[in-house]
């Protein structure tokens, strides 16, 4: 909705000016001519930036779950739609969903389409959701649409809370191991230095080793900081582009224990949206691009849209998910089972939530291959540094015996 600034003339001959929100301009003349006789100067208000920055924030998934959730229960309860966005737009405890749902409320109310609302309003909501309930509009079976969404995106928000929860361990003791690293290079090792300097004895290789790494350290901690932000910002504007999201993705699924479980993880996606979006109703070709466009890995989805082509033609989704040669044989199978038995969306179904099971285990594995790896990394810089500080202990004992 674009918001209007305007001065006319009332039917009853006075000069009048306000403001009103409209789809476009022709929208805003004929609303406000509904008022006034004469239209003498309309103007469009430029949107705040922060404004429309904090609209196009990205709508958590388990609170759009619960949206989704009251909605398909007062929906089947019987409640007009007006009546039921202002309902679930009271009880959202989200402050971006809250404030959408409540524009939402009056665009239904002033006779749009919920879809169309939804999507002007709501520029973080997922495609999966717009296109969802536009299908259970056009079929009046909203509450139902409704209801699959909620399953949907709890599903989703479960999984995503699994694998950020397995991943936070690691992670941790990760960045707790590069800040002792840094603090023992930086602080300790100094410390040791000045002691050492004193003994007159020669000091042993590994001891000279470490004394150069935390020279390294202390002259150039800056520099490598300033060096790892300056890549990560380049990486964040290369996957930006279209060939940078491609190599990211292609990254993701190729990466060393991890790799497993982002192929797992894309499988799951596709089997979970691509059976939603047929069991709200949309035709095969359209289910396919927007499950292409909800993708997290934007590898994957250009691969899933491009089948569309290859569909239209007279090929299968079975074939096409093949021929990407990205995604888990098993599920390309399935895909083809569905389809030749008209069951699709069923099929599709069991094998998500095959997938996410696996999801879940293939975190849990790569998690505990992780773990050893981390620690044995750790033990390996401990014995360095113990061997290092104790000769020349040791070197000095023996020059006093």
């Amino acid at each position: 909705m674009t918001t209007y600034k305007y001065e006319a003339i009332s039917f009853s001959g006075a000069a009048v000016n306000g403001v009103i929100e409209a789809h476009d301009e022709n929208d805003a003349i004929m609303r406000i001519k509904e008022n006034c006789s004469v239209i003498n100067k309309l103007t469009e208000v430029k949107a705040n930036p922060l404004e429309g920055r904090f609209k196009s924030q990205k709508i958590n998934e388990k609170n759009l779950a619960l949206v989704c959730r009251q909605f398909s229960i007062i929906l089947t309860a019987g409640l007009p739609i007006v009546k039921s966005v202002e309902l679930v737009a009271h009880q959202a405890e989200d402050k971006v969903l809250r404030e959408m749902l409540t524009q939402v409320a009056g665009d239904v109310a002033a006779g749009y389409r919920l879809a169309d609302s939804f999507e002007l309003r709501g520029p973080g909501l997922p495609t999966t959701f717009i296109e969802t309930v536009r299908a259970g509009e056009e079929s009046g079976a909203l509450e139902e649409s409704f209801g699959k969404l909620a399953t949907y995106f709890t599903k989703k928000a479960k999984l995503r809370g699994k694998v950020v929860t397995a991943l936070t361990y690691p992670a941790f003791v990760l960045a707790v191991a590069v800040v002792v690293i840094i603090i023992i290079m930086t602080v300790a090792v100094p410390s040791f230095t000045k002691a050492f300097g004193g003994m007159g004895t020669q000091m042993p290789g590994v001891t000279l080793a470490l004394i150069a790494m935390s020279e390294f350290f202390k002259k150039y901690l800056l520099l490598m900081v300033a060096v790892i932000v300056g890549l990560v910002l380049l990486w964040k504007v290369y996957t930006s582009t279209e060939k940078g999201r491609l190599t990211k993705g292609r990254v993701q699924l190729n990466m060393p224990v991890l790799g497993k479980v982002n192929r797992m993880n894309s499988a799951s996606q596709l089997a979970n949206t691509l059976s939603t979006m047929l069991s709200s109703g949309l035709p095969v070709m359209k289910a396919l691009t927007i499950t292409g466009k909800a993708m997290t890995n934007y590898l994957v989805g250009t691969a899933v849209t491009d089948i569309v082509a290859g569909v239209e033609s007279g090929g299968t989704i079975g074939d096409g998910l093949r021929n990407t040669n990205l995604l888990p044989e098993l599920l390309c199978e399935m895909a083809a089972v569905g389809e030749q038995t008209g069951s699709m969306e069923d099929t599709l179904n069991v094998i998500g939530v095959y997938y996410d099971n696996e999801v879940e285990q293939a975190t849990n594995r790569a998690v505990s291959l992780l773990e050893p790896i981390i620690i044995c990394v750790l033990a390996v810089f401990v014995v360095f540094v113990l061997l290092a500080v104790y000769l020349p202990m040791f070197s000095l004992y023996n020059t006093i015996g």
